[in-house]
């Protein structure tokens, strides 16, 4: 029955308009309660769009990272990728990649709606969805970027730039966050899911950081080391980064936007699971993701600076910042991450493998431990929370829940490998044919700020001169002139 029949027959049928006067309390009710909707949609997109500020503000702390981990003489160059990265995302993913990724109804590999963002907003998919998914993109496309650093002509980054947000990087998130995708965990209701539980990749373990990890491997086996970077009788030679103020800048930035990353990905927050008044909802898994985001990080990085002080017998603070680690992540995930990246690292130097930020190891094979690591301490209560609807859901091995879940997690790491593999591989491979890819011996060597943009982003000169006449970035003055023992003082020395 309708709430002013209820309620009319509580007012009693003998009451002078009591139909009227229940018509008019229940619409009230009525009136406040989508109110109160409103209210729950707006907390929830502007928490949202929060996220998403703080996901974009990560390409920031990529742009420093790594402008810090490559040699003054490309400073420019690689802060100018990452800008591309975050311009080119933007208009492919608009055009493309977000109906590729989130286009429903459609079939399990691909979407095939919300072109150029035709039919949105409607429920579920408004503009700040978008916005928030753009930010991982774009994320995915400036990991490949740091493996190929100091190198690659201008061209071939807008290239696989536009190619990866906007074909490659949205089936993947196709096949595992859309609600008709594949391998989801949040699979429609009746609908079978890959081993009875789907994948539970929450916040782009596989899809972000083994997507751009991958890319960025096969992108530099296929261009080759920098000059330089092993010698002649094939030993690792440093080639190390201009600046760890950068470097430390731009890891906190990081870790700063990963409150976004991670807790964003919930993507409402005004949800409660349990009785009315209860501690127990969103908020507060929104609040133990943060948690578990920062121990995570301060255990790898903590990890990292121990380990690399036994093998190398002393501290370094560059090492502490390559401890970005994955979602749901505790001290063990951190711990054991850390010791991943240091054993890919060295297996990369015995191999002959360069990757100037180590995207690669850290994100691709980081990334994977992540996705590992969730199929074995999933909680049943956390899974349950997230993926409601589904009693008997497959939950971490070591927790009792089966291996299941470790299965749905395996086939996720085989088929982002391969999907990745067979899309960028080729790419990478016909940039490299059509001479697109990599640049000149003798433009490597003299800088690709100086070769490519006009002029070195920082340059030194004597104070005596005139600034003014210096192009090509800002300038930092400084008298850089060394002055030999017993002799007239040296010529300018520029870096």
């Amino acid at each position: 029955m309708s709430c002013s029949s209820d309620l009319a027959a509580l007012l009693g049928s003998g009451a002078a308009n009591a139909s009227g006067a229940a018509g008019y309390i229940c619409g009230q009710f009525e009136s406040v309660s989508l109110q109160f909707t409103d209210a729950a949609s707006a907390i929830d997109s502007t928490y949202l769009l929060f996220s998403a500020y703080l996901v974009f503000a990560m390409q920031l702390g990529f742009a420093m990272l790594c402008a810090g981990s490559v040699r003054a003489k490309n400073t420019m160059n690689i802060m100018l990728t990452n800008v591309l990265d975050a311009a080119a995302g933007a208009l492919f993913y608009y055009l493309f990649g977000f109906a590729f990724a989130f286009g429903g109804p459609s079939n399990g590999f691909i979407g095939r709606h919300f072109f150029g963002l035709k039919g949105v907003p409607e429920v579920g998919f408004d503009y700040p969805f978008f916005l928030f998914q753009w930010a991982f993109a774009i994320a995915a496309a400036g990991i490949t970027s740091g493996s190929i650093a100091e190198r690659t002509q201008f061209v071939a980054y807008l290239i696989y730039s536009a190619f990866l947000t906007g074909f490659v990087y949205p089936v993947v998130s196709h096949w595992f966050w859309s609600g008709d995708g594949w391998a989801s965990a949040s699979r429609t209701a009746g609908e079978a899911l890959l081993f009875r539980s789907g994948v539970i990749d929450f916040a782009g373990s596989g899809v972000v950081h083994m997507v751009g990890g991958v890319a960025g491997l096969w992108a530099a086996l296929i261009e080759g080391p920098r000059i330089g970077r092993f010698d002649h009788a094939g030993r690792s030679v440093a080639l190390r980064g201009h600046s760890a103020s950068l470097v430390v800048l731009g890891t906190f930035l990081l870790w700063f936007g990963w409150y976004g990353f991670n807790p964003g990905s919930f993507t409402t927050i005004l949800k409660s699971y349990g009785p009315a008044g209860s501690i127990h909802g969103q908020w507060s898994a929104v609040g133990r993701t943060a948690v578990t985001t920062t121990l995570a990080g301060s255990v790898a990085a903590l990890t990292t600076l121990f380990g690399k002080r036994l093998q190398t017998g002393h501290w370094n603070v560059v090492d502490v910042c390559n401890a970005v680690v994955d979602p749901w992540a505790a001290v063990v995930c951190g711990f054991v991450s850390a010791w991943v990246l240091i054993g890919l690292n060295q297996a990369a130097a015995r191999y002959k493998y360069d990757d100037p930020l180590e995207a690669a190891q850290l994100h691709g094979g980081c990334g994977a431990w992540g996705i590992i690591f969730t199929a074995l301490f999933a909680r049943e209560r956390y899974v349950n929370e997230v993926y409601p609807g589904r009693p008997g859901r497959p939950y971490g091995l070591f927790m009792g829940g089966g291996g299941r879940l470790l299965a749905a997690h395996v086939v996720q790491i085989l088929v982002i490998f391969g999907w990745v593999t067979c899309t960028m591989g080729p790419l990478f491979l016909l940039l490299h044919k059509l001479g697109l890819l990599r640049i000149s011996a003798e433009d490597e060597m003299a800088g690709m700020d100086l070769t490519r943009h006009g002029g070195f982003a920082y340059v030194y000169h004597d104070e005596e001169h005139d600034p003014s006449k210096h192009e090509g970035g800002f300038m930092l003055r400084s008298a850089v002139a060394r002055i030999e023992p017993n002799s007239t003082p040296s010529t300018t020395n520029q870096v």
